[in-house]
């Protein structure tokens, strides 16, 4: 009899079968296409002369975190106060938060971590925040490090040009709580008719501001770093730092965070993009994401319901069915889903689509590997997640901060 383990109710360790010991939906991380990304993209920051801090957010699992700085990693970003003193409770010690630091009550958690001993960046783009920040810590006694935002017009947060950079730090520079510590951005937002040429250029924005607040003596650390890249074009950030050549004392940092299961959506597209502006990189990133779960119903024919909803994955994008299997079966006897098609999801509710042509040996019970896009939106859906091997045994549940 199986023995019902559940992903969200204290899986064992390790150990068990996918197939035949877990309750089921259950997001699950496959481990050989796990470590094949952290080594790559690893090696990616190394062979441009840059560290690699990725993105948190993603995940916010500590064992990912681990795994993440264990392959090489610079430290970790994240958005909040809040995730910055989960992942430092959990062992994460140096902490980019590329975001505003606004509220006493997020600058008293930053203030905690400084004196726990975290090596904290945040970011700011205003002499209003620069006020706040410096009043703040200058009564707590510490020095925070920040980095000036670069964004663009009609985007999200970020000084709009140069001379606000330059502006932004001379205020810093007059707080004696702050220390200036380099420049962020976030390309991501770059809009344009030709995204590729949008993405170079603003990366090449960063590299001036980087240099001119270089150049009029602001950097108050030895090692300032100049810091981008989400998921989807850090092979033009890290080319535009590179090619730079930035003064020795400037770190380049990347932030991808997504890179750490990929996706088969969003991001598998940006990667096409990335290996054809590249083909020298071999074999790119792979999937490592998946949620199982089960045909509950059969109700007419051409269409199956699986037990797969907006609770359980992201929605963005439909989900892809990837694999099918029995019940209690082994992993290498995978069944066919050619032609399945989900078409609508809701709270717990997966539509399926089956070809004309339907397969006589679909069974409610049968259990189906699912892929999504944008694996963000899929972690934060889950407090424990299952790394499987190839054989699909459990062989550990790695919990979630969300």
């Amino acid at each position: 009899m199986a023995r019902a383990w559940c992903c969200d109710k204290g899986t064992p360790e390790g150990g068990g079968a996918l197939l035949a010991d877990v309750s089921l939906p259950a997001a699950v991380i496959h481990e050989a296409p796990l470590a094949h990304n952290l080594a790559w993209m690893q090696r990616f920051a190394d062979a441009h002369g840059a560290r690699l801090a990725p993105h948190g957010k993603t995940s916010m699992a500590p064992a990912l975190f681990k795994r993440q700085i264990e392959a090489g990693a610079w430290g970790i970003t994240l958005a909040t106060a809040a995730q910055c003193r989960a992942a430092f409770a959990h062992g994460t010690a140096r902490l980019l938060m590329a975001n505003q630091l606004v509220g006493e009550a997020n600058m008293a958690i930053v203030a905690d971590l400084l004196e726990a001993g975290a090596d904290f960046h945040c970011v700011v783009d205003s002499a209003d925040n620069v006020r706040q920040l410096g009043r703040y810590f200058a009564a707590r006694g510490l020095r925070l490090k920040v980095l000036i935002e670069l964004g663009i017009e009609g985007g999200r947060c970020g000084c709009r040009d140069h001379d606000q950079v330059l502006a932004l730090g001379e205020a810093i520079d007059s707080e004696s709580a702050l220390v200036l510590a380099g420049l962020e951005g976030y390309e991501g937002v770059v809009q344009g008719d030709d995204p590729q040429a949008s993405v170079r250029g603003y990366a090449w924005r960063l590299v001036e501001a980087c240099r001119a607040l270089d150049h009029e003596g602001l950097f108050e650390t030895a090692e300032p770093i100049i810091t981008a890249s989400g998921s989807a074009w850090y092979d033009l950030i890290a080319e535009a730092f590179q090619q730079a050549r930035l003064a020795e004392h400037i770190v380049p940092v990347l932030r991808p965070g997504c890179y750490v299961v990929h996706d088969h959506g969003l991001y598998r597209e940006a990667q096409r993009g990335v290996l054809a502006r590249r083909p020298e990189l071999q074999r790119g990133l792979e999937p490592a994401l998946e949620v199982f779960a089960q045909v509950q119903s059969l109700p007419e024919p051409g269409l199956a319901i699986a037990a797969l909803g907006k609770r359980d994955i992201a929605a963005d994008q439909l989900p892809l069915a990837l694999r099918r299997y029995r019940e209690g079966g082994s992993p290498d006897d995978g069944l066919s889903v050619a032609g399945w098609r989900v078409t609508k999801l809701m709270d717990q509710h997966a539509f399926i689509r089956l070809p004309e042509a339907r397969d006589d040996d679909i069974r409610v019970g049968d259990i189906v590997a699912f892929g999504a896009s944008h694996p963000c939106l899929t972690f934060d859906k889950w407090r424990q997640l299952l790394l499987v091997d190839d054989q699909l045994r459990v062989r550990e549940t790695l919990t979630t901060l969300f």
